[in-house]
């Protein structure tokens, strides 16, 4: 890797006005706001629910990591490279983390192209086409969440140079912890799909795709609970293992573009 990103780099001053910096009296703000959502609801935000990712992500490790261990196998006899891909995310309040990845691009990939990949990119190996489309590949996020750097259920960290094209009000998404999942990731569980036949496929991501995400995390970021979690996680299960949960999504997406007028799908 090149080292922390630029984000890191910005002067105090800049990086406030930039939002990646949380004001005291925004965070004053933030807590009070919370408290007010009432005991059960604190109690989660403040301690249930890194409780609740702790659990979740030990639980996934066990059952899933005969599969990831194979997985991992498959990617370094398949081609040159690291068996994981490491890139620079905006975490909670701005701080910038690596998430984690098994490599399904070939070696090189991130410095050849787009930020963002869509269905038939000629950089995804065979096997990575495969881990993406059953999103395998994000299992060793699960070491990010164990690490306090995301959570099972929350908004998509994106990479910095998306983040900074945040709205003032965007940004409040960077208040919670970043997720696995979420039901911004459900509703544009086909997002590849929508990129696929766009010419303009950057722009259209963030100008549409983007901003529609953002809206849904919005929400998110103003009513999440245990119940709304567990949901979220029994949801992208149900959307992984059971093939007629991926058509239900689709219509998802649709539905999610209608209600926040943010675009339409392609």
């Amino acid at each position: 890797m090149s080292g922390i990103p630029q984000l890191h780099g910005i002067p105090t001053q800049n990086r406030a006005k930039s939002g990646f910096k949380v004001k005291s009296a925004e965070r004053t703000k933030n807590r009070v706001s919370g408290e007010a959502n009432g005991a059960r609801g604190g109690f989660y935000i403040r301690f249930g629910k890194r409780i609740f990712d702790i659990i979740g992500a030990l639980l996934a490790l066990v059952i899933a990591g005969p599969i990831l261990l194979l997985c991992a196998a498959v990617v370094r006899l398949e081609s040159r490279g690291p068996v994981f891909f490491r890139q620079w995310r905006v975490g909670q309040n701005g701080r910038p983390f690596q998430v984690f990845k098994l490599r399904t691009m070939i070696q090189g990939a991130d410095k050849q192209g787009l930020k963002i990949t869509a269905k038939g990119d000629p950089r995804i190996t065979r096997v990575g086409r495969f881990l993406r489309k059953t999103k395998m590949d994000e299992l060793p996020q699960l070491f990010n969440v164990l690490r306090d750097e995301m959570s099972l259920v929350g908004p998509r960290p994106e990479v910095p140079e998306y983040t900074l094209k945040y709205t003032l009000a965007e940004r409040k998404v960077l208040d919670v912890k970043p997720g696995i999942t979420g039901p911004a990731s459900l509703a544009h569980i086909n997002e590849e799909q929508l990129l696929a036949g766009r010419t303009d496929k950057e722009h259209f991501y963030v100008s549409t795709i983007m901003r529609r995400k953002l809206q849904i995390d919005l929400a998110y970021c103003h009513e999440h609970s245990f119940l709304k979690d567990l949901k979220y996680v029994l949801l992208t299960g149900g959307a992984l293992f059971m093939p007629f949960r991926v058509k239900s999504m689709k219509t998802t997406t649709r539905i999610a573009g209608e209600t926040t007028g943010l675009g339409t799908r392609t």
